[in-house]
């Protein structure tokens, strides 16, 4: 049997067919490997394509071949050594693996298909079948988009769109309806013809008539033109406002001084992954970055991931100036607003009621979804159990979980994001 092995480079995308029903089939080992990769990468690579194993034995194909044929005959001697229902023991060594064990004369194996992925398609397999809950179409004013739509035929128009059929459909009913009685004349007059021709041979005088009157009925309708002004028809085409989905997501990090940087570090990688789905997911979508200790600012992305301010903790302060950017430029008629939260739990004890009463009475009629990741091995505080109530009073539109360690970041950030059924 013959193998072929094309070993030509993927010029103008020649084999991406073939790549897209590669990955299609192996879908699950890719999956798992995005997971572990996303778990124990570092902040700056988090975009970056990754290397794929498939074990060799799930890349095996069937085969097709001929058998030997004809009758035969084999005779099969006795074994000593083992009775039927008995297992054999696998030979040491030797075995498909990864090379960590002893040398050894004996046993085969294949080594595991190793491949690259892009960037796109690792974060394709990372966010899929992820979505910002609740989403809505908003009634926009001043939207600057459009989309081009047919609104029927019109008489006026540029000569690219001309209609073709509806122009050779109207011209000719301009004929007919020009040209109907003509032909009617004319029909009846050669039908005269032909009866004088055949009963009245000799009177010559009205088949000259009829010869005249027929050439002229037949002038006549010639004249009428094949193709006017008036029977172009072209395609109309109008440009629709395009309602649009803006939405904007609040991104909340605690960087007090009981944040360590551990702690900080999973933090970030937790919004820095959320940043990556918003921004590759949505076109209109605005991402305001809020850090707190005592007090609240307002950074840009530089400041809010490699800051290192830090001071006591006051959550309310990042509530508060989270409202306060709400009603002054997100106006909750015109945007979906979202928001994601990440502390460690420790709080000002006066503090946490004061954060339960600002979320339920401030901010949560006006938002489509409120996240709460609390990063702590520890027992949970008195922030959490206030937040518990919030999600007994909205329980389709807040959620909060835990982060211990890095490796529960990508977990945690699928079942607060995952695609919701619509009932």
């Amino acid at each position: 049997m013959s193998y072929v092995i094309d070993r030509r480079l993927n010029g103008k995308n020649k084999s991406t067919v073939n790549r897209q029903r590669f990955l299609r089939r192996y879908r699950d080992h890719i999956k798992k490997a995005v997971e572990e990769a996303v778990s124990r990468r570092s902040i700056t690579d988090m975009e970056h394509g990754e290397q794929i194993s498939i074990p060799g034995r799930d890349i095996d194909e069937p085969v097709l071949h001929h058998g030997r044929g004809g009758k035969q005959t084999v005779v099969h001697p006795g074994n000593k050594e083992f009775t039927a229902g008995e297992r054999i023991a696998r030979p040491q060594g030797g075995g498909a693996g990864k090379g960590a064990g002893k040398a050894s004369n004996s046993g085969e194996g294949m080594d595991e298909f190793v491949f690259q992925i892009t960037q796109e398609e690792f974060l394709e397999f990372m966010f899929e079948d992820l979505e910002l809950p609740n989403l809505v179409k908003r009634n926009l004013t001043g939207t600057d988009t459009f989309k081009t739509v047919r609104a029927g035929i019109s008489n006026e128009g540029n000569p690219s769109r001309i209609n073709i059929i509806r122009t050779l459909r109207s011209a000719h009913a301009r004929r007919i309806a020009l040209s109907g009685s003509s032909r009617a004349k004319l029909k009846q007059a050669q039908a005269e013809l032909e009866r004088i021709k055949l009963e009245e041979p000799d009177n010559f005088g009205d088949i000259q008539e009829l010869e005249t009157e027929i050439e002229r009925l037949k002038g006549r309708i010639r004249r009428v033109p094949y193709l006017d002004t008036f029977d172009l028809k072209y395609n109309l085409l109008v440009k629709q406002p395009n309602p649009s989905s803006k939405a904007v997501m609040f991104c909340l990090m605690d960087v007090s001084g009981s944040m360590t940087q551990a702690t900080k570090d999973v933090a970030k990688r937790f919004f820095i992954l959320l940043y990556l789905f918003l921004k590759r997911n949505y076109d209109k979508i605005e991402v305001v970055f809020i850090r707190h200790h005592t007090s609240a600012r307002e950074v840009d992305e530089e400041e809010f991931f490699y800051s290192r301010e830090t001071g006591g903790t006051i959550v309310s302060s990042a509530l508060k100036l989270m409202q306060e950017i709400m009603a002054e430029r997100y106006p909750a008629n015109e945007w979906n607003i979202y928001a994601a939260q990440a502390s460690d739990g420790d709080n000002w004890n006066d503090d946490s009621p004061i954060c339960r009463e600002i979320l339920t009475k401030q901010i949560m009629p006006f938002v489509q979804y409120y996240t709460y990741v609390e990063i702590t091995p520890r027992e949970h505080q008195a922030l959490w159990f206030e937040y518990e109530r919030i999600g007994e009073e909205f329980a389709d539109t807040f959620a909060q979980q835990q982060l211990v360690s890095a490796g529960d970041i990508y977990p945690v950030f699928r079942e607060l994001f995952q695609r919701r059924l619509v009932t």
